[in-house]
């Protein structure tokens, strides 16, 4: 007589065997599709959804003072093409390249000369209660590139940073490259929040 063979799915902590492979198989997909888990300190891992937070946990970013999460929406809706703007006028308000919520109030406000169509979708963008989106500096985007660059589309996103009066910072989410063009080019945006602990 054979000794009863294991069955055996692992993923994380988590590990589930049996001698009863269907056993397992009904477990493990349970295990898949339920909410992640949120550690002792309610902060999900890196790249999992955040509950009523808007989007994923992108990680602490180290800010210009005070640390911060950055919180990335995902779905179809959280991603759109638009121009940068404003393209021949250096404005002195986007230029943090680590504020992109400053950058982009600036950017959004009424009294600018020049639509900027990028910053103003990113904050008017909405998503489990919060208003509070704005388009990423250049710093937080290049952060962004190295903790969760799945979540973003494999193309060219724009920044809320100006270099120039002609041109803006993107990040290359093809190829991890931050790199500066034209405003008149069309780009994805991209809505970010800030989350303190």
């Amino acid at each position: 007589m054979q000794a009863n063979q294991l069955t055996t799915y692992t993923r994380g902590d988590l590990m589930i065997s049996s001698p009863d492979e269907a056993v397992v198989l009904k477990l493990a997909t349970l295990a898949i599709t339920t909410a992640p888990t949120i550690a002792a300190s309610g902060i999900p891992a890196i790249g999992e959804y955040w509950p009523g937070e808007g989007g994923v946990n992108g990680g602490l970013f180290p800010g210009g003072g005070k640390p911060y999460y950055l919180i990335v929406p995902i779905g179809s809706d959280a991603e759109a093409t638009h121009e940068w703007g404003s393209y021949g006028d250096e404005l002195d308000g986007a230029k943090s390249p680590w504020d992109g919520q400053a950058n982009t109030a600036y950017l959004a406000s009424s009294n600018r000369e020049h639509d900027h169509p990028a910053a103003q979708f990113c904050a008017a963008f909405e998503r489990d209660g919060h208003k509070d989106f704005y388009l990423m500096a250049r710093r937080e985007a290049s952060f962004l590139e190295i903790t969760v660059p799945d979540v973003f589309a494999q193309a060219y996103h724009w920044t809320s940073t100006q270099r120039s009066a002609n041109g803006a910072y993107f990040m290359g989410f093809v190829v991890g490259w931050l790199v500066n063009g034209d405003e008149v080019y069309v780009r994805l945006a991209r809505p970010v929040r800030r989350k303190f602990i």
